[in-house]
């Protein structure tokens, strides 16, 4: 595939080789279905006394794999082992952990296909944003190493104080916390893991991942290649189970020195104040969510526009935190471009993810298939549906948790939809007069994550200079408010949507999981 580089603006168009490859690791997969999945401990396989099955959503009597239902126990075991392992790793030269996890990003890019597999079946996402998690990843971690290796390290020398007859030196140096617990969410499993593990690790951190319960599959394969590539045993370690125990007694643990968490605003408030209860302040990196507004004026390329909104509404059936939820279009280009995004939805393919046609696979589970049907309730009694608003049960679909692509339209300002993240196939559709008056509604949520506009050059300056968001986009078709690539265009929140003000795959993220120590020497002269 020489000349071709992977990435979520480039995967429209890909080689066919990867398309062949995909289709050899799928069949590989659907021959050894079922098979039962350790957690990792100490370098060690793991299993438990109570298991739980991981259940395809393209048809839910499928199981995946066979996982560990973890518990408390299993939870200090791994803060034990990241413990032990933390001294000699954050000992070891800084070169030498680089090597090390560049190792494991190549196995990563490697193993592409046979991973992104596994992602399509087990979070339902296409095949082509299955492998662009994947290809993020390595991505993600070897930006990690690229921004250690340009700061040399992080150890730099600052000013000497004038004191007569001596020499003092000052230098600021950055270490590790410790041991950092990473826990991920279902929607991109992979990226959301292994790029908040490869910034830790690279600064010298043991680790702890614990994946989200739909998705754990997917996250010890991660796991395997960050042992494939050769770290010590202890440095990472991966444990399952549900959240209510395993997860609550891994953040409530005095052993956890930092903590990512990506997922809803909710749960992640409801873990920083947790977590707040410690006998001091720790760091927490905390990703939560959106509710992304795309602008189009009078003065848009409305071919781009749909595109682009059609994209972010729909990838990943609308399961991401940077999904284009609320779209607000001036009045004078309002009838033609909602017919635009009628007639693009209406031909979307919708069906097993894994197909190379099929756009749109299922939502992730049984309770988001129900949200679905209950979000639609509520907005077809306050307005309309230019599309969708119904589950899809013919056929093989009936098998999985399948959901019509949604655009609302002439739903009121005032509902609360509008401001409630939806996380699913639902998007509402606005009306405006002016840009300031939309930029007055996108900015009215408590989050501030991804933003998109389309028009003129005067316009897009206005929206970039205004916007409260973290990661904003303009006349973009690849997508309204998504398709974030690291070292392009690094991804974090604003407000509600994050807790940092350092964006993922950016060049101040992998300083977020160390701390400053100066050491001053005084040498008489």
């Amino acid at each position: 595939m020489a000349g071709f580089k992977l990435t979520y603006a480039t995967m429209y168009n890909p080689p066919e080789e990867l398309h062949a490859n995909f289709d050899a690791s799928l069949a590989k997969l659907k021959a050894n279905l079922g098979k039962e999945q350790a957690m990792l401990i100490n370098g060690k396989d793991v299993f438990a006394d109570e298991k739980f099955e991981d259940h395809t959503p393209i048809d839910s009597n499928v199981v995946l794999a066979v996982m560990q239902k973890g518990n408390e126990k299993h939870a200090e075991m791994a803060m034990a082992a990241a413990r032990k392992a933390f001294p000699g790793w954050s000992h070891t030269s800084w070169q030498e952990r680089v090597r090390l996890l560049r190792r494991a990003a190549d196995l990563i890019d490697e193993r592409l296909t046979d991973l992104g597999v596994v992602m399509a079946m087990e979070v339902g996402k296409n095949r082509m944003e299955s492998m662009g998690d994947v290809a993020e990843t390595a991505d993600l971690i070897r930006y990690s190493c690229d921004m250690v290796e340009q700061n040399n390290g992080f150890t730099k020398p600052m000013g000497k104080d004038p004191l007569p007859n001596h020499d003092v030196t000052n230098t600021s140096v950055l270490r590790p916390y410790g041991v950092w617990l990473v826990v991920s969410p279902f929607n991109f499993p992979f990226a959301l893991t292994g790029g908040p593990a490869g910034a830790a690790l690279a600064a010298g951190n043991t680790i702890v991942m614990k994946p989200a319960t739909d998705t754990p599959f997917i996250v010890r394969l991660l796991t395997d290649c960050f042992r494939d590539a050769g770290l010590p045993d202890g440095v990472v370690n991966f444990v399952t189970g549900p959240g209510r125990t395993i997860g609550a007694a891994l953040v409530n643990s005095p052993e956890v020195d930092g903590v990512t968490f990506t997922g809803s605003y909710d749960v992640g408030m409801k873990m920083f104040r947790d977590y707040a209860n410690g006998k001091f302040v720790r760091p927490m990196v905390l990703e939560l969510g959106g509710k992304n507004p795309a602008i189009v004026t009078k003065n848009a390329n409305l071919e781009d526009a749909a595109q682009g909104i059609i994209r972010s509404s729909f990838g990943l059936q609308g399961q991401k935190c940077s999904a284009a939820s609320r779209i607000y279009i001036q009045d004078e280009v309002y009838e033609p471009l909602v017919a635009k995004l009628k007639e693009l939805t209406e031909k979307l393919s919708i069906g097993d993810p894994t197909d190379r046609k099929v756009f749109l696979g299922p939502v992730v589970n049984k309770s988001s298939y129900q949200e679905f049907q209950d979000f639609c309730a509520e907005l077809g009694q306050a307005g309309k549906f230019l599309t969708g608003g119904n589950i899809l049960t013919e056929g093989a679909l009936g098998k999985g948790y399948f959901c019509a692509p949604t655009f609302a339209v002439d739903v009121p300002y005032s509902h609360r939809l509008w401001k409630h993240e939806m996380f699913l196939p639902i998007t509402t559709i606005g009306k405006f007069k002016t840009l300031e008056e939309a930029m007055v509604m996108a900015n009215d949520v408590d989050y501030g994550l991804t933003a998109g506009v389309y028009g003129s050059d005067e316009e897009v300056e206005y929206f970039f200079d205004k916007i409260e968001a973290g990661v904003t986009y303009a006349n973009r078709p690849q997508g309204a408010t998504t398709g974030a690539w690291p070292g392009f265009q690094p991804f974090g929140g604003w407000k509600g949507s994050g807790s940092s003000g350092k964006n993922a795959g950016g060049y101040h993220y992998v300083q977020l999981y160390m701390h400053e120590q100066i050491r001053t020497l005084v040498r008489p002269k």
